[in-house]
């Protein structure tokens, strides 16, 4: 009778002994949980809000017109000859992506240590909700700067996807799994030391300012040769610049920079995974 029993068991739950294992077949069979979990953070976070999903639109949309003003505008910063609305918006929508991958997963552990500790499912699934949920933010502003970059080309202005348009896919891969990795690691920490938490939040938003996202590579090398190398060898910059790059045919496109952030993109997925699968085995017990 036993031996009937155990034949008939949908999935059976057992250790893992693969720190590199992603237990895609797992998180596979536990797809409609993803799928409620995706759509649960997209509904509470515009739940009892009077714009609901316009804030998409209102968010991207202010932060471009403070940026033009201030560092367009007043500290006459350049953007490679781009209108400063495309330009911003391009790197800003990019790194907000990144942004919200890596401060949310960075505390996954803490903020679902309730439903963790009470039922089994592939842990995975978690981080990997947070990064879908985004992609779906990302994608409604993708439509924005779409939208806006016809605009100025319609208006005289000579913006015109070139051939590097190709490589968005794969831009959006590495974004989220930069994103998706050191979140990883941060939320492991996390789980015992609640101060890295605290470091994250504003910590990020100051980490923007060594990427490109308000200003362009080549005015970084010529006005800052001496800090340039920290935002050359930042692995986000390489990705907004081949964005911009393949997009608005203008600004700075290097396959050896973009070959390093893909390397160094890689290297920290993996190393988000090995500890992310060695910590949520005890994570119950120090949340």
């Amino acid at each position: 009778m036993n031996q009937l029993a155990e034949e008939n068991w949908d999935i059976e739950i057992t250790p893992k002994n693969n720190l590199f294992s992603l237990g895609l077949k797992d998180v596979w069979q536990y797809r409609d949980l993803l799928v409620l979990l995706v759509r649960r953070d997209f509904v509470s976070f515009y739940k009892q809000t009077i714009l609901g999903p316009i804030w998409f639109f209102v968010q991207p949309i202010i932060t471009i017109l403070i940026y033009n003003l201030v560092f367009n505008n007043l500290a006459n910063i350049g953007t490679d000859k781009i209108p400063g609305p495309v330009f911003y918006l391009a790197g800003t929508i990019l790194w907000n992506y990144f942004a919200d991958c890596l401060t949310k997963t960075s505390t996954v552990f803490r903020d679902n240590a309730a439903m963790l500790g009470k039922v089994y499912f592939p842990r995975l699934i978690m981080p990997l909700s947070i990064v879908l949920s985004n992609l779906i933010r990302f994608a409604v502003q993708f439509i924005l700067f779409v939208i806006l970059m016809l605009v100025y080309h319609f208006n005289g202005s000579l913006i015109r996807p070139n051939i590097y348009i190709l490589l968005f896919p794969l831009l959006i891969i590495l974004i989220a799994a930069l994103g998706l990795g050191l979140g990883m690691i941060i939320s492991a920490v996390t789980t015992k030391y609640r101060d890295l938490a605290f470091v994250v939040s504003f910590g990020v938003p100051l980490l923007m300012y060594t990427t490109t996202v308000i200003y362009p590579l080549s005015a970084a090398i010529i006005k800052y040769p001496a800090y340039s190398w920290i935002i050359k060898f930042n692995p986000v910059t390489a990705i907004i610049e081949t964005f911009r790059y393949g997009f608005l045919n203008k600004g700075s496109f290097s396959w050896e920079l973009l070959a390093y952030s893909s390397c160094i993109t890689v290297i920290i997925l993996l190393t988000g995974i090995i500890i992310f699968n060695k910590v949520e085995k005890t994570f119950v017990d120090t949340v």
